[in-house]
Formats: C-alpha cells, sequence, structure tokens
C-alpha cells in the first residue's frame, strides 16, 4: 500500500493495555483526536447479541455459561466490524487481537483490503500499582469479587496471551510503549506527541 492510499484510508491503530491501565479512556482521546471510531470487542459482543446474529447468539451460549468465547465466532464478528463503512477510514482497535493466533487472523483480514497499523500503542504500567488502582475501584464499586489474588491473576494472564504479540509488533517497528502511571492528561500528553511524531493526527 502506498503512503497517498494510506493517507486515504485514515489510520489504522492498535492500543494494547493490560486491565487496570487506562486504556478506555485514552482510547476515546485518541478516536476523537484523529476523527476515527474506537471499536472494542466488548462492544462488538453486546451489538451483535442485541441484534440477534448467529454469531451474537453463539457469542452469548458461550459467556451464559461463564466460558471464554472461542476465536472461530470472535474473529468473524471482528472482521464484519472492521468491514462497516464508519471503519472505512481508519479506526481504533481496543481490546483485541488479545492473543498471537487473533493478531495473525486481523493481519490476512486487513492484507486482504490492502490495509494494515499504523501505529501499536502499549500502555505499559507497573503491576503493583496496577493492583491498588483496581482494588480502590473495586472498593467503590462494590466488586467484592474484584480480590487481590483475582486481579493478580488476570494480570498474569494478560502478560502470558499479550507478551508475544507485544514482541511481534516490535520486529515491525510498529510498537511503541506508553508510560501509563500519572495522571489521565499526563498519560494523553505522551500518547498525542506520539499520534503527531506519526504523522497520524489530522492535518489543517
Amino acid at each position: 500500500m502506498t503512503s497517498q492510499e494510506a493517507d486515504q484510508q485514515g489510520p489504522i491503530v492498535l492500543i494494547l493495555g493490560a486491565p487496570g491501565a487506562g486504556k478506555g479512556t485514552q482510547a476515546k482521546n485518541i478516536s476523537k483526536a484523529l476523527s476515527i471510531p474506537a471499536i472494542s470487542t466488548g462492544a462488538i459482543f453486546r451489538q451483535n447479541m442485541a441484534d440477534g446474529t448467529e454469531l451474537g447468539n453463539r457469542a452469548k451460549a458461550y459467556m451464559d455459561a461463564g466460558e471464554f468465547v472461542p476465536d472461530a465466532v470472535t474473529n468473524p464478528m471482528v472482521k464484519a466490524r472492521l468491514e462497516a463503512p464508519d471503519a472505512q477510514n481508519g479506526f481504533l482497535l481496543d481490546g483485541y487481537p488479545r492473543t498471537i493466533d487473533q493478531a495473525y487472523y486481523l493481519r490476512d483480514a486487513l492484507a486482504e483490503t490492502g490495509r494494515d497499523f499504523d501505529l501499536v500503542l502499549e500502555v505499559s504500567v507497573d503491576f503493583d500499582e496496577v493492583v491498588e488502582r483496581l482494588l480502590k475501584r473495586a472498593e467503590v464499586e462494590g466488586r467484592s469479587d474484584d480480590t487481590e489474588p483475582v486481579i493478580r491473576h488476570r494480570l498474569e494472564v494478560y502478560h502470558e496471551q499479550t507478551e508475544p504479540m507485544v514482541t511481534y509488533y516490535a520486529d515491525q517497528d510498529k510498537l511503541v510503549q506508553i508510560d501509563g502511571l500519572g495522571t489521565v492528561d499526563e498519560v494523553w500528553d505522551r500518547i498525542y506527541k506520539v499520534l503527531d511524531e506519526h504523522n497520524l493526527l489530522p492535518q489543517n
């Protein structure tokens, strides 16, 4: 794909980050700054289930049983969402891919339309800091099941699944790690600087 074609299609960005890293908040900021939709797997699942699609019904069956929704269901839902009209001029992907297998699937799906990621951001945080942050949030929101062992397990699973993906995108020189410690505004300033350095911000 030529740089001119990339400009016409708009930026394609992936944001990675452990639970509690503040990724969702920054995804909204990026979406607004780049004028592209922020697409999360959670929203895709909810929309498909609300619409009663075949994939949505299959996903609901797994989720109701407390099971992980397999790639055979997740991947086609994501692919269909990325083919929607509002995603043709760029998008921000949040929460997918979660594994290296999903990363390979996504690479091939984007390649079919001559597209690829312009930038992969990883909001990196100290796990002890995240545990403290999530415990405070659990207390405020009354999430009694969010105990320290549960939170640490989720972080370990994230690390195990995501580490190969981080290496994969780093090897393509697409990955930029963002320090996720500090206020929301401080983290956003770091992200904005990276977006500017990669010439992804709309030109006035």
